[in-house]
């Protein structure tokens, strides 16, 4: 799983990139598009979904990079931008709709069904997670995000990230041992007399 964590930049590549080097853009994008795709294929579950994430977070940087006044920070800059349009993706009328309504037989889900054979079995079960949990997995597990940010990035509190990572780590640790019985809050609610 390719995080943000343990990337590291060649020596004045951020400089360049403020300066707007079409070359600089190029080799950052060359270093970080593997995190930025892991991380919203993970969270958003769907392959086109984070390729458009990829898109729009580096289109954004070309359009805003004279505006970072610490160079350094780049990279932190992409990861929260990334994070930002996942959780604009996630939070959207027309993704909630789309992910609700996507047939199984659809192009995506035939990309999507081949990809999930090649992971392991904690990938294959984070991405059965209900999108939001599996963006607070995520945020919390990989990019070393704490409750409290966690909880302000999606408009709720830290005691929220902390329900979502235990149910969440709950249903990963059934799912591992062979239990397909996790129900959403959505179901829960549905279901409740």
């Amino acid at each position: 799983m390719a995080g943000f964590a343990n990337v590291e930049l060649p020596v004045g590549l951020p400089q360049r990139v403020v300066r707007g080097e079409e070359a600089a853009f190029a080799q950052l994008y060359e270093i970080l598009s593997p995190a930025v795709m892991s991380m919203s294929t993970r969270v958003l579950g769907s392959r086109a979904a984070a390729e458009e994430v990829l898109q729009d977070v580096f289109v954004q940087l070309i359009e805003h990079a004279h505006t970072l006044h610490k160079p350094a920070a780049v990279v932190g800059w992409v990861r929260k931008t990334a994070v930002n349009h996942c959780l604009m993706r996630l939070r959207s009328p027309w993704q909630k709709r789309r992910s609700a309504e996507e047939p199984l037989d659809s192009p995506d889900a035939d990309e999507d069904t081949e990809r999930m054979h090649g992971l392991s079995d904690v990938e294959r079960a984070l991405a059965t997670l209900p999108e939001q949990a599996r963006m607070v997995v995520w945020l919390h597990d990989v990019e070393g995000y704490t409750h409290k940010e966690i909880g302000a990035l999606m408009g709720k509190t830290a005691s929220f990230s902390k329900s979502q990572l235990a149910r969440a780590y709950s249903t990963l640790m059934q799912r591992l041992r062979g239990h397909d019985e996790y129900e959403t809050d959505d179901q829960r609610t549905a279901c409740a007399p």
